[in-house]
């Protein structure tokens, strides 16, 4: 398949997982409509496909939800592999994916430091 066909592909996956959690089609109770699915990488051959989950919620509580994605992944796969025509669909990994609380991290720091450097002037000039 082609680079433009696998992300695609991977798009589509991370469209239809989100459904599954939002519509609570995931029976497992750690899975929580609070989990947002980041993306999907394909591996090039249609054996596997990574999927990154994060989550505003404390990180235990993502641990868990990946956990019970990890454990629900043979229905989500049966699930989207019926709703998409190709000849072999990936075998699902869930993986927590910190990138998005790292980055609100970042911003908060990075404001916490312009505080303090505007503090620093204000007191250098009095």
């Amino acid at each position: 398949m082609g680079e433009f066909r696998m992300l695609k592909l991977g798009e589509q996956i991370r469209d239809e997982i989100s459904k599954l959690i939002m519509l609570q089609k995931v029976k497992d109770p750690r899975v929580s409509t609070f989990l947002s699915i980041n993306r999907v990488e394909v591996a090039k051959d249609l054996a596997y496909a990574k999927v990154y989950v994060s989550s505003f919620l404390n990180e235990s509580q993502v641990k868990k939800g990946v956990e019970g994605l990890n454990s629900a992944a043979g229905f989500i796969q049966s699930s989207i592999a019926k709703k998409l025509t190709i000849y072999k669909f990936p075998k699902l990994t869930f993986v927590e994916d910190t990138s998005i609380k790292d980055g609100f991290d970042m911003v908060n720091k990075l404001n916490r430091l312009e505080e303090s450097e505007k503090q620093a002037e204000e007191a250098k000039s009095e």
